[in-house]
């Protein structure tokens, strides 16, 4: 039996969760990334039934629209890819998406990628879901506990300082966010991460 155990230095969706606009877009340049997004959706879907808490997963559908000759060669590769491998994601014309979404402005528009089966999640009730679905599979969550620091044995992290005292472990990964260039120099790890800064509004 092997414990599994999170770390989180202070409350669920405390740090950048919880202003996070929860928008679940599934098609990316890999086929393996489109996949694991397409696992999320589905598991989202379903986690209500198998928690009793709800994620407000909502699959309304996503446009990614092109306004230059460019970005629509860019879609185009992309819808390709995704159908090569069977993703269910179209190409749709300025009145499409019109008709999709009546708030955007399509006097530039090329058209956009459609798919169906995006959408978006509160973050907060999401991460909430995802905890529950874990503790309901044995993992445990360790609730103020900040990492400081780690051991090292042959090159391999073996131990995690924290706050609450020190944790022994065979594997480790990080899931810092915001905060995973600081927890990767903990680590002896130089990670190229950088925060930035995305606008989105909310309509009726």
């Amino acid at each position: 039996y092997k414990r599994q155990l999170l770390l989180e230095k202070s409350g669920l969706t405390h740090g950048s969760t919880w202003h996070a606009a929860g928008l679940v877009g599934q098609l990316r340049s890999s086929p393996n990334l489109t996949r694991v997004l397409q696992h999320s959706t589905e598991l989202y879907g379903r986690l209500e039934d198998e928690t009793g808490v709800s994620p407000e997963w909502k699959p309304v559908g996503s446009l990614r629209l092109a306004s230059s000759r460019e970005r629509w060669g860019e879609l185009k590769r992309a819808v390709s890819i995704g159908k090569g491998f069977g993703f269910e994601v179209d190409l749709v014309g300025p009145d499409d998406v019109e008709r999709l979404c009546p708030v955007v402005d399509t006097d530039r528009s090329w058209g956009a990628a459609w798919v169906p089966s995006d959408g978006y999640a509160d973050p907060t009730s999401l991460t909430n879901a995802l905890a529950a679905g874990a503790r309901l599979h044995g993992a445990e969550l360790a609730i103020g506990s900040e990492v400081t620091g780690f051991d090292r044995t042959n090159n391999s992290i073996s131990a995690i300082h924290t706050t609450q005292g020190v944790v022994h472990a065979e594997t480790v990964g990080s899931a810092a966010g915001l905060w995973a260039r600081r927890v990767g120099q903990l680590m002896g790890v130089d990670l190229p991460v950088a925060n930035t800064e995305h606008q989105y509004c909310v309509t009726t």
